[in-house]
């Protein structure tokens, strides 16, 4: 076989400490002797050239390499225990291979899942995601880059507060925004989830089933995509000329969320549905109602947006929309790889499920 050397596909054959990690069973060789594989070594196990190895553990082998042989590629590089020399390649590349992932929460199940949908297919890529919480859930710390600036190829922010977003703009990396407004000139990208039409599509199926009486319980956050849910809500209900009987924020806890929405509930005549900014908010809403005597949907609608665990938990369960946390996560790590090699992803929009369970149903006889 007529092989070309690794510098020529950017795989390194070092067999330095740095080259790789065992990933086999312990003590385990490649076929040419040395203490650890190399791309050589893949290459002949799968009966490929190493520009095909290449390509394929790079993940760039699409148009130019049979799925079936990239899959027999690496299924070789699994037997071996192959990993590529990341150190080397990063040399090459003037990259780290970090990535900073800044989410309002670590304790909101949401932003867990994008993070594992972003740190898959970082790991497709060799390279790692660090996450960085931010206090309150409106803001990451005055300065996020303060440790991690100098090893970062860039940042991924998620859901964030337009004023907690200047540290991140002063960082001088790229920036990939999720969640967040498509407008912002000083993005490099934006990944959304449609949940304007995710909200609307709640409006529709509440009015289709006879309510009339509709109140928004609003995230008390600043941030576009709750603004953009209230927004898609009024604008559903104003088509059907309707409007909302009634709004009030609360932060995105149960028991307060059950505090404002019982105000919500003692209004006159009363609401027969609760649109909800987030599930935990909708749990909220339906604590308020078994407060107050009602029953949830006999006397009222509740619903969410988000599909956590908790939708499922609560009983009855809770009618949602599904956002694709995984898949924006993973979109977001794609567009900002498609950013440091040059390109302009610019703006993708991600579709929305409604997925209605048993805390909506018909308005209530006489109650329309």
């Amino acid at each position: 076989m007529n092989r070309r050397s690794d510098s020529a596909t950017g795989d390194d054959t070092s067999t330095s400490p740095l080259a790789a990690s065992p990933a086999g069973p312990a003590g385990s060789t490649g076929p040419a002797g040395s203490s650890r594989p190399t791309s050589r070594d893949v290459a002949e196990r799968a009966g490929v050239s190493q520009a095909t190895v290449s390509l394929v553990l790079r993940d760039r082998w699409r148009g130019r390499v049979s799925p079936a042989r990239a899959e027999e590629v690496r299924e070789a590089a699994l037997e071996l225990g192959y990993r590529p020399n990341l150190a080397a390649r990063r040399l090459r590349s003037g990259g780290t291979g970090t990535v900073l992932l800044v989410v309002p929460a670590l304790t909101n199940e949401f932003f867990a899942r994008v993070h594992a949908g972003a740190a898959a297919v970082a790991a497709e890529r060799g390279m790692s995601v660090v996450l960085f919480p931010s206090p309150e859930g409106i803001g990451p710390a005055p300065d996020p880059f303060a440790s991690a600036g100098a090893t970062l190829d860039g940042v991924i922010a998620s859901s964030m507060a337009s004023h907690a977003l200047r540290a991140l703009r002063g960082g001088g990396l790229p920036l990939v925004m999720l969640d967040s407004d498509p407008e912002d000139s000083e993005a490099a990208a934006t990944v959304n989830p449609d949940v304007p039409e995710g909200l609307r599509r709640v409006g529709r199926y509440l009015l289709e089933v006879g309510h009339r009486r509709i109140v928004h319980l609003a995230a008390d956050i600043d941030t576009w995509t709750f603004r953009a849910r209230g927004r898609a809500l009024e604008a559903e209900l104003a088509a059907a000329g309707r409007s909302l009987a009634g709004r009030a924020r609360a932060v995105l806890d149960v028991r307060e969320a059950a505090v404002v929405a019982e105000g919500l509930l003692s209004a006159r005549p009363r609401p027969t549905a609760v649109v909800c900014d987030d599930d935990v908010l909708a749990a909220g809403a339906c604590k308020a109602a078994r407060r107050t005597g009602l029953r949830v949907p006999e006397d009222l609608s509740v619903t969410g947006v988000d599909d956590l665990a908790l939708a499922t938990a609560v009983e009855p369960e809770l009618t949602t929309v599904r956002l694709p946390a995984e898949e924006m996560g993973g979109a977001g790590m794609r567009a900002l790889l498609e950013v440091l090699a040059g390109g302009t992803p610019g703006t993708r929009v991600l579709p929305v499920r409604f997925v209605p369970r048993g805390s909506t149903g018909p308005v209530p006889t006489g109650a329309g």
